[in-house]
C-alpha cells in the first residue's frame, strides 16, 4: 500500500509541475485532463502526508523513550505515543477507502428522471415529493438544480420530470437513488381514509461530455412543436419545443421548458448524450461477473429500493435494511443519514471483494 501511495504522491507533484507549464496552459484539453486527475488525487495525497508526519512523530517519541527520562516525562511521551498510534490507525483506514477503485462518474453532474409508476394521480404526486426532496438536498449540498422537462398532472403532480443537478460529486451521492420508490399513505383524493401503495421510479444518469459520447448530427432527427402546459393546453404559439431522436439507439428526448428553441435543443442534447452514455455503461456492466458487483451500486432500476410510510413517519431502505423514523425531515431534503450509510455499505462491499480477489 505504501509503495502505491508513494507513486500517487509523485504523480501528484508531477501534475502540479505540468499545470504550471505554459504549453499545458495553452492546451485546453490537456489542462482539463490534468486538472481533473490532480483533483482526484488531492485528498489521497493530503491524508498520506498527514500519515507520514504522524509516523515520523511516533518514531521520534519512541526514540525518546529509550533515553533516561523522569517519570513525569515518560508518562507524557507514552500518552503521545498512544494518541499518535490511534491517529495512524485512522489514517490507514481512510487511505484504504481512498485507494478503492473509483467510479469514473463520481465527480460528474447528474440528470435525474422521475416518473410516476403504479398508482395513477397518487404516483404522480409522490413523484413531485421526490423531486422536491432531491432539489432541497441539492441546495443543502451547495449544488444547483434546473428543470429540463416536466409533464404535469391536473392535481399538481408529475407524470414525468427530468432535471439536472450541477455540483462537485453530485453523482457520487445521487447514484444510490436509482430504482423504484414506494409510498404508503392515505391519498388526498381518498374519502374512505384507506392507505394506498403507489410507486415512482428514479433514474440518475451521469452527465456525459462530448469527448465521452460522440453523437453525429446525421444520427439525430430534430422535430419542433408548440409547448404545452398542464392538461395539454398550448402555452406558447411558437415552435419552441424540441424533440430529438437518436436513430442508432432509438433514444427520444423532448424539451419544452425554455421559450427559446436553441436553449431547449441544448438541454435536450445533454439528456440525449447522458442516456446514450448510460446505455453504453449498462451494457458494459452486464459483462461483469455478478459476484463482483457492489451490493448497493447503481443496481437494477426496476428494483424496489425504498419505502416511505406516512402513517408511521418511517422510511426504509431495503438494500441495507436501514429504517429511519424521520420521513417528514427526509422529504425536506435531509437525506444524509441514508446517503452516508449507502456509501459506507458500498465501500465495505468493495473492500471485501478486493480482499477476496
Amino acid at each position: 500500500m505504501l509503495e502505491r501511495l508513494e507513486t500517487i504522491e509523485q504523480r501528484y507533484d508531477k501534475l502540479n509541475e505540468l499545470l504550471s507549464d505554459p504549453e499545458v496552459i495553452n492546451d485546453t484539453n490537456k489542462l482539463r485532463e490534468y486538472s481533473k486527475e490532480q483533483s482526484s488525487l488531492q485528498e489521497t495525497v493530503a491524508v498520506y502526508r498527514e500519515y507520514k508526519e504522524a509516523k515520523e512523530q511516533l518514531d521520534e517519541a519512541k526514540m525518546m523513550l529509550e533515553e533516561k527520562l523522569d517519570p513525569e516525562m515518560t508518562a507524557m511521551v507514552k500518552e503521545e505515543i498512544s494518541g499518535l498510534s490511534d491517529q495512524i490507525e485512522e489514517y490507514v483506514a481512510k487511505l484504504k477507502i481512498l485507494l478503492l477503485p473509483k467510479d469514473p462518474n463520481d465527480d460528474k453532474n447528474v440528470i435525474v428522471e422521475i416518473r410516476g409508476a403504479a398508482g395513477g394521480d397518487e404516483a404522480a404526486l409522490f413523484a413531485g415529493d421526490l423531486y422536491r426532496m432531491y432539489t432541497r438536498y441539492a441546495e443543502m449540498q451547495g449544488w444547483k438544480s434546473e428543470v429540463i422537462e416536466a409533464s404535469y398532472t391536473e392535481l399538481g403532480g408529475y407524470k414525468e420530470i427530468i432535471f439536472m443537478i450541477n455540483g462537485a460529486g453530485a453523482y457520487s451521492k445521487m447514484k444510490y437513488e436509482n430504482g423504484a420508490h414506494r409510498v404508503q399513505r392515505v391519498p388526498s383524493t381518498e374519502s374512505g381514509g384507506r392507505i394506498h401503495t403507489s410507486t415512482a421510479t428514479v433514474a440518475v444518469l451521469p452527465e456525459a461530455e462530448e469527448v465521452e459520447v460522440e453523437i453525429h448530427e446525421k444520427d439525430v432527427r430534430v422535430d419542433t412543436f408548440t409547448s404545452s402546459g398542464p392538461g395539454g393546453q398550448s402555452v406558447n404559439t411558437t415552435q419552441s419545443a424540441v424533440r430529438l431522436t437518436h436513430i442508432p439507439t432509438g433514444t427520444v428526448v423532448s424539451c419544452q421548458d425554455e421559450k427559446s428553441q436553441i436553449k431547449n435543443k441544448e438541454k435536450a442534447m445533454k439528456v440525449l448524450r447522458a442516456r446514450v452514455y448510460d446505455k453504453i455503461q449498462q451494457e458494459k456492466q452486464k459483462e461483469y461477473d455478478e459476484t463482483r458487483k457492489s451490493a448497493v451500486g447503481s443496481g437494477d432500476r426496476s428494483e424496489r429500493i425504498r419505502t416511505y410510510n406516512f402513517p408511521q413517519n418511517r422510511v426504509t431502505d431495503h438494500r441495507i435494511g436501514l429504517t429511519i423514523q424521520k420521513l417528514d425531515q427526509i422529504l425536506l431534503g435531509k437525506m444524509d443519514e441514508f446517503v452516508e450509510a449507502l456509501i459506507t455499505e458500498d465501500q465495505t462491499s468493495k473492500m471485501k471483494a478486493q480482499a477476496d480477489a
